[in-house]
C-alpha cells in the first residue's frame, strides 16, 4: 500500500512537472519543433484554454442569448453564429477546461472539482442507502462544455423507437428518420470496421471513436457475451441489441467535449460570437403583458448585468438549471411560485416530472489476470510521456474512466418489442478501488463503510477485477424538482424518487442475473472470473446472491449516470404535462426556447449526451428557419 501511494504521488508530481514546464513555455517560443509536436498531439489546444472571454457590457444587445454551454448550448451557439449578420452571446456559469478534463482516465476525479455543480438529491428512502445521508450525487457540468466535459464520454444515441414514440405522442418532427440527420451532422466518426456504415458521418465537428486502450478483461466480456447469445452490434446503427466495445466522444484518445468540438475551433474566427465565463444567469427578463422574453439578468464577478435579446433567449442550462431559471422568471407551477413569492407569468408544470437512469454499481468480478485492471497507481511515467508528449492514443490514460464495453438486453419480463432493450450492462475494468478511494467514491458520495468493507481490500491487494454496472433504460419511478425560495444562488430541491415503483428494482435484478449468466461462459472461465463475495454493508442479513440480497444491494449501491430528463418536457400544448412545444418554444411565451435534455419527454434508451448534441443541431435549424 505504501509503495502504491508513493507511486501515485510520484506520478502526480511528474504530471505537475510536465504541466508546469509546458504551461510556462510561451506559445511564441522560438522552439518551433516543440510547438509542432504539441500541435500534433493536441496539447496546444489543451493548454491554450484561456478563451479570452469577453468582458460583459451592461445593457448590451445580442440577437440570440444562449444560457449554458453544454452539448446542446455549444451546438446551437456555434450554428447560429455561422451567420455573420447575427450576434450570439454564450453565457456559462463555470470556467474553462484544462488538461485534466481532456485526460479520459481522470473522469472519476472531475466530480470533485469546481467543474461540477455538486448537486445532491434530498435523502432517499428507497435508494442510495450506500451514500452519505442517503443523498444521491447528481453530477452536472459547470464549465465550458457542460456535462460533456466531466462525463464518461459514452456515445449512445438511443433506439429508433424512442424518437418514433416522441413523434407519436404529438412532437411532430422528432421521429427517428427526422432526427437521424442531426445525429449525423454532429458526428465525425473514426470507427474501425464501420467506415461504410450509413449510420455514421465522418465530417461533423464531434469526434466519435472506439477507445484504443483495451484490456483482456474487455475482450473476455465481449467474447463471453457472444457465447451467451448476444450478437456483436453497432449500437448506434441498425440494431441496438447485442454487445460492443464502447464508442466514445474522444479524439485521438483525448476527451472531445462540446466546447472542444463546436466552440474552440471557431472562437477566434467569429467576432459575432461572444463567450462569457463565470457568469451566473439569475432570470429571464420577460415583458409580462405580452409574455415576451427580451433578455437575461446575470451575475459576473458578483456584479449584476443585463443583456438584451433582439430575437430570442435560449435556455440550454440543463435538466436542473433550465427549470430553475424558468421558475425564477415566473414561469412554472403556480403553487411553487406562489410559495416563494415569485410573480406568476405563465403557469406551466416546470420540474413536475423528472426521470433518470438509475443503475446498480455491480456486480464486481475478480479474475486471475495480472495488470489488467485500471488502477491509477499503475499508470507509469512512460505512459504519461507517451500520452502527453507523443500523442499515443492507446495508453491507459485514454481509458474513459475504465469503461470498455456495453451490452444491451431485452429481458423476459419486458413488454417492449424485442429490438428495444430494457437494460444496459456497462463493463468497467475497475471499481471504487481503482483510485484507492480518492476520486469516484467521493464524487459519488459513497459511505466510507461501503468502500472499506467491499473495495479497500481490492485496492490493497491490487487484485485484478472488473465491474458490470447494470442500468435500467425505462424506469417507471417519477421524481420532481422545485425551488425552496427565490434566491437564485440556492440549489433547486431535487427528489428523483428512485425505485418508488418496485418494478424498477425487479428489472435491475433481472439485469444482474443476466450478467451472472455471462460469467458462466468459457471466455470468462479462461480468466478465472468469479463473483466478489464481500457482502454489501446493510445487506448481510440476506443470503449472499439470493434475490433479496441483490434487491438490498440495488437499493444500496444506487448510482446515476447524468441522464436526467423531462423537467421541461416537450409535447403539444394540449398535453398538460409539457412545458415546451415541438419547436422547443415555451408554451404561451414568445421568443423563449429551452434547448437541452430537459425537453426529452421520456427516459430514452441512450446516454443523453449524444441526444443533447442532436437537440442543439435540430434547434439551430428550427431557429434559423424562423428568422431568415
Amino acid at each position: 500500500m505504501a509503495s502504491s501511494m508513493q507511486s501515485s504521488r510520484g506520478l502526480l508530481l511528474l504530471l505537475l512537472l510536465l504541466l508546469g514546464v509546458l504551461a510556462g513555455r510561451s506559445l511564441a517560443d522560438p522552439n518551433r519543433l516543440l510547438l509542432q509536436q504539441l500541435h500534433q498531439v493536441g496539447l496546444v489546444n489543451i493548454l491554450d484554454q484561456t478563451v479570452r472571454p469577453s468582458a460583459p457590457q451592461d445593457g448590451k444587445a445580442y440577437d440570440f442569448i444562449v444560457v449554458g454551454s453544454g452539448a446542446a448550448g455549444c451546438a446551437v451557439a456555434a450554428r447560429l453564429s455561422e451567420n455573420p449578420d447575427w450576434t450570439v452571446a454564450l453565457i456559462e456559469a463555470g470556467g474553462v477546461e484544462n488538461i485534466a478534463h481532456h485526460t479520459p482516465v481522470l473522469a472519476g476525479y472531475l466530480q470533485e472539482t469546481s467543474s461540477n455543480w455538486g448537486y445532491k438529491s434530498v435523502p432517499q428512502k428507497l435508494s442510495c442507502r450506500g451514500m452519505n445521508n442517503n443523498e444521491c450525487a447528481l453530477p452536472r457540468g459547470k464549465v465550458l462544455g457542460g456535462t460533456s466535459s466531466i462525463n464518461y464520454m459514452i456515445y449512445n444515441r438511443g433506439n429508433r423507437r424512442d424518437y418514433d414514440g416522441w413523434a407519436a405522442a404529438g412532437s411532430k418532427g422528432w421521429s427517428y428518420q427526422e432526427v437521424l440527420p442531426y445525429f449525423l451532422r454532429s458526428e465525425n466518426a473514426h470507427l474501425q470496421g464501420l467506415e461504410q456504415s450509413p449510420f455514421h458521418n465522418r465530417s461533423g465537428p464531434l469526434s466519435v471513436e472506439f477507445v484504443r486502450f483495451r484490456t483482456k478483461l474487455a475482450d473476455a466480456f465481449v467474447g463471453a457475451s457472444v457465447e451467451a447469445g448476444l450478437p456483436l452490434t453497432d449500437y448506434n446503427g441498425e440494431s441496438q441489441n447485442g454487445v460492443s466495445y464502447v464508442q466514445a466522444t474522444t479524439r485521438n484518445g483525448r476527451r472531445h467535449s462540446a466546447y472542444s468540438a463546436y466552440i474552440q475551433p471557431v472562437r477566434d474566427l467569429r467576432p459575432n460570437l461572444h463567450i462569457f465565463t463565470f457568469a451566473r444567469v439569475t432570470r429571464v427578463l420577460v415583458d409580462a403583458p405580452t409574455k415576451t422574453a427580451y433578455g437575461v439578468e446575470f451575475l459576473h464577478k458578483n456584479k449584476p448585468f443585463v443583456f438584451k435579446a433582439r430575437k430570442e433567449v435560449i435556455l440550454s442550462a440543463g435538466a436542473f438549471n433550465s427549470p430553475q431559471i424558468l421558475m425564477l422568471s415566473g414561469i412554472g407551477p403556480e403553487d411553487n411560485l406562489k410559495a416563494i413569492e415569485v410573480p406568476m407569468v405563465q403557469n406551466l408544470p416546470v420540474g413536475r416530472r423528472l426521470f433518470d437512469h438509475m443503475c446498480h454499481f455491480g456486480p464486481t468480478i475478480v479474475t486471475n489476470t495480472t495488470g489488467e485492471t485500471t488502477f491509477t497507481s499503475r499508470v507509469t511515467p512512460a505512459e504519461m510521456v507517451s500520452y502527453l508528449l507523443a500523442g499515443n492514443p492507446a495508453t491507459r490514460m485514454s481509458s474513459i474512466g475504465g469503461v470498455e464495453a456495453l451490452a444491451f438486453l431485452n429481458l423476459e419480463r419486458s413488454k417492449l418489442p424485442k429490438d428495444w432493450p430494457d437494460v444496459e450492462l456497462i463493463m468497467v475494468s475497475g471499481s471504487l478501488a481503482s483510485d484507492e478511494g480518492t476520486g469516484l467514491k467521493l464524487g459519488a458520495n459513497f459511505k466510507d463503510e461501503v468502500y472499506d468493507k467491499v473495495y479497500r481490500p481490492l485496492a490493497q491487494q491490487q487484485q485484478d477485477h472488473f465491474t458490470l454496472l447494470v442500468m435500467q433504460f425505462h424506469p417507471k419511478s417519477v421524481g420532481r424538482l422545485w425551488l425552496r425560495d427565490r434566491n437564485p444562488l440556492r440549489w433547486p430541491v431535487i427528489d428523483p424518487k428512485y425505485f418508488k415503483d418496485e418494478e424498477d428494482v425487479e428489472f435491475l435484478l433481472d439485469g444482474i442475473k443476466a450478467s451472472l449468466r455471462i460469467l458462466e461462459m468459457p471466455a470468462m472461465r479462461r480468466i478465472g472470473a468469479r463473483l466478489l463475495r464481500s457482502p454489501v454493508p446493510g445487506c448481510e442479513k440476506f443470503e449472499f446472491g439470493s434475490d433479496d440480497y441483490w434487491r438490498c444491494s440495488i437499493r444500496t449501491l444506487s448510482y446515476t449516470l447524468h441522464h436526467q430528463v423531462a423537467t421541461c418536457r416537450m409535447g403539444p400544448a394540449s398535453d398538460p404535462t409539457t412545458v415546451v412545444d415541438p419547436e422547443l418554444k415555451v408554451h404561451g411565451m414568445r421568443r423563449l426556447r429551452v434547448v437541452d435534455t430537459s425537453i426529452i419527454p421520456e427516459p430514452p434508451t441512450a446516454h443523453t449526451n449524444a441526444a443533447a448534441f442532436m437537440i442543439g443541431e435540430k434547434a439551430a435549424d428550427m431557429i434559423r428557419s424562423e428568422w431568415i
